[in-house]
């Protein structure tokens, strides 16, 4: 076997933005949109063949969720802060301040929501709606929680000294996820809350 130079040899994952990590982020999202994208048209259908109103108990309360979503829709802006200061900067405490509030800002998110489904009144199995709801937004709240475990590695990684130099990618991917959980729920709240205040 001869001595080969780093050009010569094989690529393994790639760099940039058509990394294997990249792609399979990627295929991620890509997959899981298509799951909420079944999500809401269940509940969109299921609203359409109710020969009550919909939801039957009337619209849902916005005392809690509009809010939260102002928490959720500002924590994407804090990690896309602290992301920025450390692509432009290297500040990694600045990166890991931000995430760190990231965190709290998701966490909040999870709390108040389940404060919002205990004062529903209803459960899973109460009805159509209910099931609809409830798995709809839940499955939400498992994408938030998932991506709590990432924020929450991208944190001890960042405290660790781990991203130095040019080893931006896991950060990326990270926020990138975070960010497609805000803009999903975006797009929940609107079905599931805005739309019905006007039915």
């Amino acid at each position: 076997m001869t001595d080969r130079t780093a050009s010569e040899t094989l690529p393994v994952g790639g760099s940039g933005t058509v990394s294997t990590a990249w792609w399979g982020m990627a295929c991620l999202i890509a997959t899981e949109a298509i799951l909420f994208v079944y999500l809401i048209f269940s509940y969109v259908y299921l609203g359409s063949q109710q020969t009550g109103p919909w939801p039957p108990s009337g619209p849902p309360s916005l005392k809690l969720v509009i809010p939260n979503t102002v928490i959720l829709v500002a924590s994407s802006f804090v990690v896309a802060w602290g992301q920025s200061q450390f692509r432009q900067t290297g500040n990694s405490l600045r990166f890991a301040l931000a995430l760190a509030g990231t965190i709290i800002l998701g966490s909040a998110f999870i709390i108040i929501q389940a404060f919002e489904w205990a004062g529903k009144g209803i459960v899973l199995s109460t009805s159509a709606y209910s099931s609809a709801f409830f798995i709809l937004t839940g499955v939400h709240m498992a994408h938030v929680a998932v991506g709590l475990l990432i924020l929450t590695m991208l944190l001890v990684w960042t405290l660790m000294g781990r991203f130095r130099g040019v080893h931006h990618e896991h950060i990326a991917l990270g926020a990138l996820y975070w960010h497609f959980v805000d803009v999903v729920w975006i797009v929940v709240f609107i079905t599931a809350y805005v739309v019905p205040q006007f039915s």
